[in-house]
């Protein structure tokens, strides 16, 4: 029988346990975790095959641990993060808070921070004739910046009244469910989207060296993609129109009711934005359906904005002749979002939508 190792009574089975349970740092619970089995009676062979380490990295832990307490068992690591493996930072602390405000405004150039040009302004600061472009990357993601595209925000958009619609919009849905005691209510949300003849240019993946080409060719034809969603679930209907107007329009509720299949037993609140149509006295809404606006120049609360990307990737950087080729592709391309439920309902079920 295999001789048990020798473990100091820094701490008890119990307090180990705990150790283990309890520490967030991953190395350490690690290591807390081996030296809990070693306390229960294993073998430092099996105690490291059962968490994951080597035999030899097991007794280095067991050693530590013996001779230095709990201190042995810190990842130490975590205290050398000033560093960059151990070389010495190109700025000192008073130069890394000059660049952590500087990095809010724009740049000496009057444009946008970029890798290079904070390299170029390290230079500038710390008299050093070559910084190379890399490196201002790496201040970049050490002030834990990420390079983004910002969300567009109109700015006639009113935050209070943005505010306000996310607040009461579970109470509108509460007071329909109280209105319609019999029935289930539905929230959907509405938008449409226009796509056509003029190019749709996007990133890709590419070979290294290889710059992706895309055939293009302007013209200015158009069809429009009425699109729904349920965030609580990732439903989608899909509807592909020539125009919008509010004929049109009261058509696509008219399919849409039929789709959804609204009854005396279904209701459903549709949330929609403040285009003119959607307004329109013409416009012939279906008895169940209750449309509820969003607040004005607010599309950011609008969560079939986010489906647009999806709808336009088979268009991405590909060359069409008729429109009526678009509408082929995208009539396949709805067929097979309606089937991707959970992809959809993680883009826009959005956290204030709380209502149940």
């Amino acid at each position: 029988m295999p001789k048990q190792a020798f473990l100091a009574h820094h701490l008890s089975t119990s307090e180990l346990k705990e150790k283990y349970r309890k520490t967030k740092d991953l190395v350490e619970a690690r290591r807390w975790h081996f030296l809990w089995k070693v306390a229960n009676g294993w073998t430092v062979k099996n105690s490291a095959l059962a968490v994951g380490i080597s035999n030899s990295y097991g007794w280095k832990i067991l050693k530590n641990y013996n001779e230095k307490g709990i201190e042995g068992v810190n990842n130490k690591k975590k205290e050398s993060k000033g560093h960059l493996r151990g070389i010495k930072p190109l700025l000192n602390d008073q130069q890394f808070k000059k660049l952590t405000k500087l990095i809010k405004k724009k740049s000496p150039d009057g444009g946008l921070w970029s890798g290079p040009k904070v390299a170029r302004w390290i230079e500038k600061e710390t008299g050093r004739t070559k910084v190379w472009n890399q490196r201002g990357w790496d201040y970049l993601k050490k002030l834990k910046y990420s390079w983004q595209k910002p969300r567009p925000k109109h700015r006639k958009g009113d935050p209070i009244e943005q505010e306000s619609f996310k607040k009461n919009l579970p109470l509108r849905v509460k007071e329909l469910q109280e209105k319609f005691k019999d029935a289930t209510v539905e929230v959907w949300f509405f938008d449409e989207h226009r796509v056509g003849l003029k190019p749709i240019i996007r990133k890709v993946w590419s070979p290294v060296g290889e710059r992706p080409k895309a055939v293009v060719q302007h013209r200015y034809e158009w069809l429009y993609v009425y699109g729904f969603v349920e965030p609580k679930t990732g439903k989608t209907l899909w509807y592909l129109i020539p125009r919008v107007n509010n004929k049109w329009l009261s058509l696509v509720y008219e399919a849409f009711a039929k789709d959804v299949g609204l009854s005396e037993k279904k209701k459903i609140l549709l949330v929609e934005d403040n285009a003119g149509w959607h307004r329109s006295q013409n416009l012939k809404v279906p008895n169940g359906i209750i449309v509820e606006f969003l607040p004005a120049y607010s599309p950011e609360l609008q969560p079939a904005e986010r489906l647009w990307t999806l709808v336009d990737e088979p268009l991405v950087n590909e060359h069409f002749e008729t429109i009526e080729d678009i509408e082929d592709v995208l009539a396949l391309r709805c067929c097979i979002l309606q089937n991707m439920t959970e992809e959809i309902k993680n883009l826009t079920n959005y956290h204030w939508l709380n209502y149940s």
